[in-house]
């Protein structure tokens, strides 16, 4: 087992009169492969213009599409509007649907999230495939709220509550938990999260930075600075970066769940650098473009 399977929307981003190729967990899994990992991406497209170019840019970046991922009646895209601040919000088009069960070896990481942990009908999908694949896999969950496609509050938070039970590694925004539990800060919501299951539970603050909860206690770390052209695949960026982080670390897969478990917080803040690095690295470009291996390699250089 050495790859890993991402399970989740792809779409295109349509940003005024220009258009990018995105979703969450498109992005993870195109930032995965771009940090030199071997993916698969089970996801929902169409047969057409767009779904040809998610399938191309995915090719490009070293993403295997798993067979029926190209079953959409049309491929879903996402109207998205930036403040002065930097800050983007959507309007979605889309479907999510999953049929079948996805023809791949079992993966050492399955990681979800976003709309395809909520949406229905996919998200009941969704659900299984994290139930059968925990087995042999660590599982990484963003619920990566997008409040404008869910009709029933509570419906949603109970559908992100069991994958949080079933996750090892949870990333979330500040913003996403004062959405989930309004009424508990942040904070509070965070360490409730890792005392139901997950063994890291990691949150992102914008210019903040981040911090991240384990058995061992918490650790923070600082928001890199740069010049802020966009925050679109900024979460995911730092997903992608926090997978990278521990798959080097060699903390990945189900026979390593105790070890990650045991995370201590030196190694998780290492991790927590590298996930901010590459969250900086891609708001200092438009669009979700997240970096590869060499990129990162050369702001570490320059950094020391």
């Amino acid at each position: 087992m050495s790859r890993g399977l991402v399970i989740g929307e792809s779409l295109i981003d349509i940003v005024g009169s220009l258009e990018h190729v995105g979703g969450s967990p498109f992005n993870v899994a195109v930032g995965l492969a771009r940090l030199g990992h071997e993916v698969d991406l089970l996801t929902h497209i169409g047969a057409d213009s767009y779904g040809r170019r998610i399938a191309e840019h995915a090719n490009k970046a070293g993403v295997q599409l798993v067979p029926g991922s190209v079953s959409a009646t049309r491929t879903p895209t996402a109207r998205v509007t930036v403040d002065e601040n930097g800050s983007a919000h959507y309007v979605f088009d889309l479907e999510w649907r999953l049929s079948g069960t996805p023809e791949v070896a079992p993966p050492l990481v399955v990681h979800t999230g976003s709309i395809a942990a909520v949406h229905e009908p996919g998200c009941l999908a969704v659900a299984a495939l994290i139930d059968a694949y925990r087995v042999s896999a660590t599982v990484t969950f963003d619920p990566n709220v997008r409040p404008a496609l869910i009709v029933d509050r509570d419906l949603a938070r109970a559908r992100i509550d069991h994958l949080l039970e079933r996750s090892d590694v949870v990333k979330v925004s500040e913003e996403d938990l004062r959405w989930i539990d309004p009424d508990r800060p942040p904070e509070m919501v965070a360490r409730s999260w890792l005392a139901s299951g997950p063994s890291i539970v990691a949150v992102t603050m914008a210019e903040r930075g981040a911090f991240a909860l384990c058995a061992g206690g918490e650790v923070r770390v600082p928001a890199r600075p740069v010049r802020v052209v966009d925050t679109v695949g900024a979460g995911d960026a730092f997903m992608a970066g926090l997978i990278d982080a521990l798959w080097t670390m060699g903390l990945l897969g189900a026979d390593r769940r105790g070890e990650l478990r045991r995370i201590g917080a030196e190694a998780l803040t290492d991790a927590l650098r590298a996930a901010t690095l590459s969250s900086a690295l891609t708001v200092a470009r438009a669009g979700a473009e997240l970096p590869d291996r060499a990129a990162v390699d050369a702001a570490v250089f320059q950094a020391d």
